[in-house]
C-alpha cells in the first residue's frame, strides 16, 4: 500500500479538471471513499479511485475531458 499514489481533495480536483465541491459530492454518492488522512488531517483517497469516480461521473454524463490546445 504503500507505493500507491495518495491524492487530498485539492489534488484530486486539480487532476480531474473538476471544482472541490465535485470530488465531495463522488464521496457523498457513494463514487469515492475516503481511505484516511494525510499528515495534516485532511481526507486522502487513492489515486486510482479517483480517477474510476470521474469515469463514471464522466461517462453518466456523457461528458469527456478535452485537453486544452
Amino acid at each position: 500500500m504503500e507505493d500507491e499514489l495518495w491524492l487530498t481533495v485539492r489534488e484530486a480536483a486539480d487532476l480531474t479538471g473538476v471544482s472541490i465541491v465535485t470530488v465531495y459530492s463522488w464521496v457523498r454518492r457513494g463514487h469515492l471513499k475516503v481511505e484516511g488522512l494525510d499528515h495534516r488531517g485532511q481526507k486522502v483517497f487513492r489515486h486510482l479511485d479517483v480517477a474510476r469516480a470521474e469515469k463514471a461521473t464522466r461517462a453518466k454524463a456523457k461528458r469527456v475531458l478535452v485537453p486544452a490546445a
